[in-house]
């Protein structure tokens, strides 16, 4: 098994977060998001293949899996409804859940870290309590073991 860098897998991550919210705010479907994403997004190139191909998956898995994660974040986001929350931060959670349910071999602290400085870079350090909070208990419904 190779070590990923975990700058680039960042990265991958970053534009996972971007496309999910721009098939949010367009109500586009994954192809039509990752098809029109990288092009402008990442003309030079900057993320490797492997990493597109993360960031296409996690996107695919999270905009197909919504009902699933959204059942995690209400048992977990305790007087909050889903819709209420800001974009960003429900699309960071939404992102992470997808990724603790469906890349088991990605520690569980990792997913979570990343979540909190995609919250810190995208939303604020405000939202960084919130996802943290939120993220932990679903990593303890998830993965208890971890």
């Amino acid at each position: 098994m190779s070590r990923v860098d975990p700058a680039a897998r960042h990265r991958a991550r970053e534009a996972a977060l971007q496309m999910l919210y721009q098939a949010e705010v367009g109500r586009a479907g994954p192809q039509e998001t990752i098809v029109t994403f990288w092009p402008t997004h990442d003309p030079d190139s900057e993320v490797d293949g492997d990493q597109r191909l993360f960031a296409n998956t996690l996107v695919k898995e999270t905009l197909s899996r919504v009902a699933e994660i959204d059942r995690h974040l209400t048992e977990c986001a305790h007087n909050w409804r889903v819709e209420r929350m800001a974009v960003i931060d429900r699309l960071v959670l939404r992102l992470a859940i997808c990724e603790l349910i469906t890349h088991p071999e990605t520690p569980v602290k990792v997913v979570i870290n990343e979540a909190i400085e995609l919250a810190r870079t995208f939303s604020g350090d405000e939202a960084v309590p919130f996802v943290n909070g939120v993220l932990d208990g679903v990593h303890k419904r998830l993965r208890p073991d971890h």
